[in-house]
């Protein structure tokens, strides 16, 4: 189990090293645990957040439903900070399933990337 999750940190290193988040365009990072799933705004010229959104709240079935509807929340935060353009962090995982669904929301709701 160590092993996996030194892997997804070395992983998330890698990707972190070529994409950084700035005010106008910040980072959208995603983090998920076995049963929840967070989505973040990051200014990294300032290490800031911006905007948070989790999963606790939403009461929709299924996680792929609640990682689309957490995708869609954290876009309607960023159109309030007028933020139209982000840059998508994966986090070290692979781009399928609740990371994708995330994602998926996000465009949907309007966020460029």
């Amino acid at each position: 189990m160590l092993e996996k999750q030194n892997k997804r940190i070395s992983r998330h290193k890698r990707v972190r090293a070529k994409i950084k988040g700035t005010a106008n365009v910040p980072r959208l990072c995603v983090f998920r645990s076995n049963s929840h799933i967070y989505a973040q705004l990051i200014d990294d010229t300032h290490s800031k957040t911006l905007a948070l959104e989790k999963d606790f709240g939403i009461k929709i079935k299924g996680k792929q439903e609640k990682a689309k509807e957490v995708g869609k929340q954290i876009a309607l935060k960023a159109q309030e900070l007028k933020i139209k353009q982000v840059v998508f962090d994966r986090g070290g995982f692979k781009y399928h399933g609740r990371v994708k669904a995330v994602a998926d929301g996000a465009r949907e709701g309007g966020l460029i990337f």
